[in-house]
């Protein structure tokens, strides 16, 4: 059986791809910030697939040392880890110029510093074992960046960046690194907004696509996957 990490997994994308992987048979560990959240999403979890192992720990990914003591957890539980979703994020609609004093350093915190240092920590033993997948989730706004979402922007395009120097390290490891860029998508973000699903990605469709990256071949890779709303952005 695999295992995979999935941060901030309670919620839209996060929670798709832990019930995609759940029933394809992955074990899971999976965080976030609300302990009856990741308790209740357990439950369902194991009832979807009584098979799997699911383990949980309360983590806020923004705090370094939680999100280490978190992946520390995680290999003491499954072992060695051979998926990542760095899913983990927070959009904040505003200008870089009207932005808070605090907000650069939080979303900095958020948005790239958890992808990095789980490549630190779990990097390592996949060139070891010569297999592994990354999946990182950006957003289109690090193709075309929003003004009305600067900071935003600023950390999903740096977010990219990573990707991209991850996956030259990786590439002749048998590691696999993927940027998954989905445009407007229908998760919390877009609560108290009056929208049509019918025209935006749904965190389902997220899933699936990363599902099936997973079933490619050896020699396959996909390195960037761009997913946006068929009458286009919102």
């Amino acid at each position: 059986m695999k295992n995979a990490l999935i941060t901030a997994a309670t919620k839209g994308i996060g929670r798709a791809v832990s019930i995609a992987f759940a029933k394809q048979g992955i074990n899971l560990s999976i965080c976030s910030r609300n302990e009856q959240d990741l308790s209740d999403f357990k439950q369902e979890l194991q009832s979807i697939n009584p098979k799997i192992t699911v383990v949980t720990m309360v983590t806020d990914c923004s705090n370094r040392d939680e999100l280490k003591n978190f992946a520390s957890f995680t290999e003491k539980k499954l072992g060695f880890v051979g998926i990542i979703v760095n899913n983990v994020g927070m959009y904040k609609h505003v200008s870089i110029l009207n932005d808070s004093e605090d907000s650069f350093q939080k979303q900095i915190n958020t948005n790239l510093m958890p992808a990095y240092e789980l490549y630190r920590f779990f990097g390592k033993s996949m060139v070891s074992v010569g297999e592994g997948h990354i999946f990182n989730i950006c957003s289109v706004a690090a193709i075309n960046p929003i003004a009305e979402a600067g900071v935003y922007s600023v950390t999903k395009y740096a977010l990219l960046g990573l990707n991209k120097v991850m996956r030259l390290e990786m590439q002749g490891h048998g590691v696999k690194v993927t940027a998954v860029i989905p445009g407007s998508t229908l998760t919390d973000s877009w609560k108290g907004v009056e929208v049509d699903k019918n025209t935006m990605v749904l965190p389902e469709d997220v899933a699936s696509a990363i599902v099936n990256i997973l079933s490619m071949s050896a020699g396959a890779n996909v390195d960037e996957l761009i997913i946006k709303p068929a009458p286009g952005q919102i």
